[in-house]
């Protein structure tokens, strides 16, 4: 790439619908609690703020931002890339990245469950890094070339890593001051 500078600030614009899933389950969540209040080794499994309703409901207000996203990027022309050549295959690029996403935060939400701590406890790491690198590891088994050609270079992925904790902590003390949030973090 010519500019790093910018291909970075390009492939971040890409990857907001893997943070915009985490909010959309938010908003839409509240039905239908995934481990359906059953518990593994007397601890519950994940707890009930994952729900159904949140997952499926989060992983299409991302697709959502990302189609959002793609039709501006072929307005535009962008001599950088999109999420595919095609709507069919932008879709499935932002299925795999908002679904990677919510799984990550699942997978936290289970690890914390694990460690001990209550639904709404700071997890701090465990609350702002999971839905980052599963939905990456999600797009590096599933949608390969996405994300090789965007996120191959990990300077993309460690300013990603690098800016997710204050991003993810002002979007939940604003949700907090807007009571969609229990706690601030």
């Amino acid at each position: 790439m010519d500019n790093i500078f910018l291909f970075t600030i390009y492939s971040m614009i890409l990857f907001m619908p893997a943070y915009i899933a985490n909010p959309g389950a938010v908003i839409t969540g509240g039905h239908f609690r995934i481990d359906m209040g059953k518990s593994f080794h007397n601890k519950r499994i994940l707890g009930d703020g994952k729900t159904w309703s949140g997952l499926i409901g989060g992983t299409l207000i991302g697709m959502l931002s990302g189609l959002i996203i793609f039709y501006i990027l072929e307005l535009v022309h962008s001599s950088y890339g999109n999420y595919s050549s095609n709507l069919l295959g932008a879709l499935y690029v932002l299925f795999i990245m908002s679904f990677g996403s919510l799984f990550g935060d699942i997978a936290g939400s289970f690890i914390k469950r694990r460690l001990g701590m209550k639904r709404g406890a700071r997890g701090s790491i465990l609350d702002q890094w999971p839905f980052v690198i599963m939905s990456f590891i999600f797009l590096l088994f599933f949608a390969r070339a996405f994300f090789i050609k965007f996120y191959g270079d990990t300077i993309p992925i460690i300013v990603l890593l690098i800016i997710t904790p204050p991003v993810h902590r002002g979007v939940n003390v604003l949700a907090h001051k807007l009571k969609m949030k229990d706690v601030p973090w």
